[in-house]
């Protein structure tokens, strides 16, 4: 049975695009990785809806959200040290290990 095609591809070049900086480019090429072609173009295709019209709207919907999160800056990571806990924890198996290692020795000599 054939049926109507309302799947829908949208194409945006990302290399000519003037509406972001170089720098914000650069963001986006390394946050969007894959979805990025080798000729700079980010594709977002859409079938869930019965409707072109709708699925063109989706698709343009979602490749707004895709450049946003790309855009959006990420917060730096915080390193943090180990937990009080995790110290003992570490301490406490490491002088059993030596303990069971001591223990394999051979017996003291006795004058």
């Amino acid at each position: 049975m054939n049926k109507v095609e309302t799947r829908v591809e949208v194409v945006w070049s990302l290399e000519e695009s003037a509406a972001f900086t170089e720098p914000q480019k650069a963001r986006l090429r390394q946050a969007l990785g894959k979805r990025v072609g080798a000729d700079g173009a980010v594709r977002v295709v859409s079938q869930r809806h019965r409707s072109q019209a709708r699925n063109r709207e989706a698709a343009i919907e979602r490749l707004r959200e895709l450049v946003a999160d790309a855009l959006r800056p990420r917060r730096a990571r915080r390193a943090t040290g180990p937990t009080a806990a995790s110290r003992e924890t570490r301490i406490e198996a490491k002088r059993r290990r030596s303990e069971i290692k001591r223990s394999r020795g051979a017996p003291p000599h006795d004058l």
